[in-house]
């Protein structure tokens, strides 16, 4: 990511969600533009636990394997916070990971010291990217991941890392992931559901809980 690029928050606001959504709207007003996300979390909940969650390459909310990050985020938000993020400019590399760094940051003036990125397909790519760049961050989870982009992610150790692909998947196949793995540096885990495409459908139930349990296991 160029060194000249950077990214203040101004201000933050409410916004109303889509009704098929759940969670909190909260939209980011920074030095780029305005960043849509989503927040899981109870009421008072007080943790330095944290998820960021990103899409693919066209943006959005619901990520993979039948709306994985919906469910997890739900499913945690007693104990951990999760946002997901809407890019600002879908498709642009940089300008995707620096939306990542503005939810690092507004986390951090929450009081999180340990945060997970995941992301899918070209979102791979992204919290490969992002992750160099905060040490609050102490896990990567990179689905169905793009190969572009992610030849920084020797600099990801000693942060946590996970590659997850469907072995049947035609658009981005799962030997991305192994020479991603190739590449990266311990501790890393990689792991092939061999009966799913792209966006992890098939097995989602059990996508969901194996990378929920991993995300625990790094937040315990």
């Amino acid at each position: 990511m160029e060194d000249n690029l950077s990214i203040q928050i101004l201000d933050y606001y409410t916004w109303k969600i889509p009704d098929s959504e759940l969670g909190q709207g909260l939209l980011l007003k920074t030095s780029r533009g305005n960043i849509k996300t989503i927040v899981h979390q109870s009421p008072q909940l007080q943790t330095d636990k944290a998820i960021i969650w990103v899409c693919g390459a066209n943006g959005g909310f619901e990520g993979p394997a039948n709306g994985m990050y919906r469910t997890i985020s739900e499913s945690l938000k007693h104990s951990i916070r999760s946002i997901r993020i809407d890019y600002r400019k879908p498709n642009v590399l940089s300008e995707c990971a620096l939306d990542i760094l503005s939810a690092i940051s507004f986390l951090k003036s929450l009081g999180h010291s340990q945060i997970v990125l995941v992301g899918h397909s070209f979102g791979g790519a992204v919290v490969i990217t992002a992750a160099e760049f905060s040490d609050l961050v102490v896990g990567v989870v990179a689905l169905s991941s793009q190969g572009y982009g992610t030849n920084t992610v020797a600099n990801i150790a000693p942060r946590n890392l996970l590659l997850l692909h469907g072995g049947s998947d035609m658009r981005l196949p799962s030997e991305i992931s192994e020479k991603i793995y190739l590449y990266a540096k311990e501790p890393k885990e990689i792991k092939i559901f061999s009966a799913n495409g792209h966006g992890l459908q098939e097995s989602s139930d059990e996508i969901t809980l194996f990378v929920k349990k991993w995300i625990l296991n790094i937040l315990e």
